[in-house]
């Protein structure tokens, strides 16, 4: 089984798709390393030799962001739209969509479930004897 960047690539997929599985490798990316370092993109994973292994390991180091890195500069780019207040940075604060998409309707995914506001439950009336 191969370990790149502390993650272990699925031993039956194509090395191709197996890449992606690598949080900021995606298919185009994935082609590119491995042009570059000459593995054929049809070999799977549990076939890769390791000397495979280990050039495409150094080829991802050396020009790539990836897993723990590229979370860090993520977090810390929305930290810093959030500490100098801009509207983006506000956005993502508030849990709303960021780029511009409509909120009346739609934007349930970031919005979370519907919130049952507004509306008063019926109240049992007192009746007397």
């Amino acid at each position: 089984m191969a370990r790149i960047e502390g993650v272990f690539l699925p031993k039956e997929k194509r090395v191709e798709v197996g890449l992606t599985y690598i949080f900021g490798i995606g298919l185009k990316v994935s082609k590119d390393i491995l042009a570059v370092t000459g593995v054929s993109p049809d070999t799977r994973v549990k076939n890769l030799t390791n000397e495979e292994v280990a050039s495409i390991q150094k080829e991802i180091t050396g020009k790539h962001k990836v897993e723990g890195d590229l979370r860090k500069e993520i977090t810390l780019s929305i930290k810093r739209l959030q500490e100098i207040g801009s509207y983006r940075g506000l956005r993502h604060k508030r849990a709303l969509p960021v780029r511009g998409q409509r909120t009346k309707t739609n934007a349930r995914t970031r919005k979370g479930p519907r919130k049952s506001g507004g509306t008063v439950p019926n109240k049992k009336v007192a009746t007397k004897k």
